[in-house]
Formats: C-alpha cells, structure tokens, sequence
C-alpha cells in the first residue's frame, strides 16, 4: 500500500461526538510529516475554523474548508471557487420566501447570519468560528464559496430531496452535510474535485490517496480515492461509496487505521 496523502472529513469522522481531535493527534501528523505523508482536513466547516482547530499544524497540513470551496496548504491559498453574488442572492430570497431552513451565506471571512437567528449563537458556533449578524442577508455582499442552510429540526436529508436537490442540483453542487445542514456549492465542487486537485497539485495519483468519512458530502471524496474507508459509526446507505469500513469516531477509527499504515 503506498500513501502519500490522507484526508479526513471531520464531524462524525476524525472528531468524537464531543467534538474533540483524537489524543496524540498533533504528533501522529508530525509522523505522517515526516514520512511524505500529507494530512488533509477536508470538511463542511469553513478555513478559518479548520486554522483555529490545527493552529500548531498548519505548516504540516493541507485543509480543506467548505466541502472543497477553499484549499490551503501550509498556510496558503491554494485554491478558491467564489459564488456568483447573483447566485448566493438568489438563494437567500429563495430560503427567506418559502420558510425552509436557515440561510447562511459562508464568506472567506465569517459566516453571514440574519440578526432573528441569534438564539442559536451556540448552536453555529460549534461550526463557524466567525459569524457576523446582519439584518438583512439580501444586502450583504462578501467573497463567499458556499451556501447553507440550517434545519433545526435535523431533518436536512428531507429538505434536499424534495426542495434543495430538485431546485439547485441542475446549475450547483448540493449536498447533504449531516442531519442539519445543505450545502450549496459552484457546480463540480465538492470533496472529490478537492481531491483530483491534490492529486495534480502535489503531482500523485488518486490511487496514492486515503480518505475517511461519513455521510453525503463526503460521497465524491471516497469515490474518487483508492483506499475509502467509511466510518463504523455512518449509515449503512454509505456503504456503496467505501471499499473499506473503519471503526467508529468514538473509538477513533481515523486514528486506527493511520497507525497500521505507520
């Protein structure tokens, strides 16, 4: 088996459900490091949280921040797919005229929220490290990569079949990113692309690569590589899209199996 590059998706995946990195984490990356392993975070949740969670890491990381929106190696930008301000604004009326869901508008910077939702401060927090409220998202105008809209009622995968998927799916990438959030993309950009991008970037192949993940939007990115390990604790409907299956986020399957191959 020859690896030169893993990546992860994080909820569910290499973090436990209380949101914690697995013990020994920062030292097994210097290992992989060491070895001419890249690890990559790829995740739903955007850059600057992803820097904020591997702040003594990011000289030895590449990350990928909203679902392969935004790529950074080592600090750098090394590729960005900005939505259309025409495009993102669209989707805000569409979420605002038909009460679906709560829409974010995900900004190179912060997460763009409307004022009415700040109850659920907490709630966001665990995802975006920088929100900024407004009164109206119609009026704001960023740099933003993705589109997402929050279901507290953690019923997402309903709302994408029948209103998100049919609506967007034709001109965007939309994808489920766990119970509670859809994703909105630039259409052929999701975690898969990320990896293809790697993969040319760095100059190996996709069979050179290892990936781990969960749930839908992480469908693309065990498609595209050679060693896809689904974890213990997803959906059996997830199956299809891994050659492998790795023990559960609680019991830090990542973390396993990156031991064997060291």
């Amino acid at each position: 088996m020859t690896v030169k590059l893993i990546a992860s998706d994080m909820d569910h995946t290499l973090l436990n459900e209380s949101g914690q990195l697995p013990p020994n984490f920062e030292q097994v990356v210097k290992q992989l490091t060491a070895k001419g392993i890249i690890f990559t975070a790829a995740s739903g949740r955007p850059l600057y949280t992803l820097k904020q969670m591997f702040a003594n890491l990011e000289n030895d990381m590449c990350l990928v921040g909203d679902n392969g929106g935004v790529i950074s190696y080592q600090g750098d930008i090394i590729f960005k797919s900005l939505l259309p301000l025409t495009d993102y604004q669209r989707m805000v009326a569409f979420v605002n005229e038909g009460q679906t869901g709560i829409g974010m508008i995900c900004g190179m910077d912060a997460v763009y929220i409307e004022e009415q939702y700040q109850a659920l401060d907490a709630t966001f927090r665990q995802f975006y490290a920088e929100i900024k409220y407004v009164p109206d998202l119609t009026k704001v105008s960023v740099e933003a990569d993705k589109f997402t809209v929050y279901f507290p009622e953690a019923n997402s995968r309903d709302f994408y079949e029948q209103i998100y998927g049919p609506t967007f799916g034709a001109d965007y990438s939309v994808a489920v990113a766990g119970v509670e959030w859809v994703d909105i993309m630039n259409k052929g950009i999701d975690k898969g692309h990320a990896m293809r991008f790697l993969a040319n970037h760095f100059n190996i192949s996709t069979d050179e690569m290892m990936a781990f993940g969960d749930t839908y939007n992480d469908k693309e990115m065990l498609q595209t590589v050679k060693y896809s390990y689904l974890m213990g604790n997803a959906d059996d409907d997830m199956l299809q899209y891994a050659t492998y299956r790795a023990d559960t986020n609680e019991n830090y399957g990542v973390l396993q199996e990156i031991q064997k191959l060291l």
